[in-house]
């Protein structure tokens, strides 16, 4: 199964406003590709706030595509998949606000949220934040660049699998209680985790 990370970076406190995707894609337990695109928000406004956070700026997205069109070019590596994100209910509201926004099918694929899994295999750390399991599993990144945040949910999501002796993602997320979300064309499903 294809397994993918993505993050995402909006403009403003709008889901549908995504400025920046970016992608990382698993195989054998490696991140073997990472790529990072532009966007280029319907609503070009730009909130100080969210700027400060990953220094995304209008001037850097004029020249982009919007939505739809940027993640075209990734569609059929996400038919089937097995996406994955850290926190997984932002990103995938994102993801569903921009595609209502533009009246454009979801794609079909599952996904797991990494936070949720990280809670579960790693309860003794502080926080579950991106920054903190970075900092656990001895990784350095620039936090809240789409592409670097995709990467170390990448490489945190193996970590995570290889800890628990498992041959599959899948198998992992069955292990600790998490189920997966999914997204198709009539809606969604929440990626969900058991209580103890």
């Amino acid at each position: 199964m294809k397994i993918i990370a993505v993050d995402f970076e909006t403009a403003n406190e709008q889901r549908a406003s995504a400025c920046s995707v970016g992608l990382a894609w698993i195989e054998n337990d490696q991140v073997v590709r990472v790529e990072e695109r532009f966007i280029r928000p319907k609503d070009m406004r730009f909130s100080s706030f969210n700027i400060a956070i990953h220094g995304i700026r209008p001037e850097h997205v004029e020249d982009a595509g919007e939505f739809p069109e940027v993640m075209d070019e990734f569609a059929d590596d996400f038919a089937g998949a097995m996406m994955i994100a850290h926190n997984a209910a932002f990103d995938f509201s994102v993801w569903r606000a921009s595609l209502d926004l533009y009246r454009q099918h979801y794609p079909e694929f599952q996904y797991l949220c990494s936070v949720k899994m990280a809670q579960k295999i790693w309860p003794q750390l502080p926080s579950h934040k991106l920054n903190i399991l970075a900092d656990y599993l001895g990784l350095s990144f620039h936090h809240h660049n789409a592409a670097e945040d995709a990467a170390i949910c990448a490489q945190a999501t193996i970590a995570m699998k290889q800890s628990l002796r498992v041959p599959a993602l899948a198998d992992a997320a069955l292990r600790i209680g998490v189920k997966p979300g999914r997204l198709f064309s009539g809606g969604y499903e929440a990626c969900t985790s058991r209580r103890k």
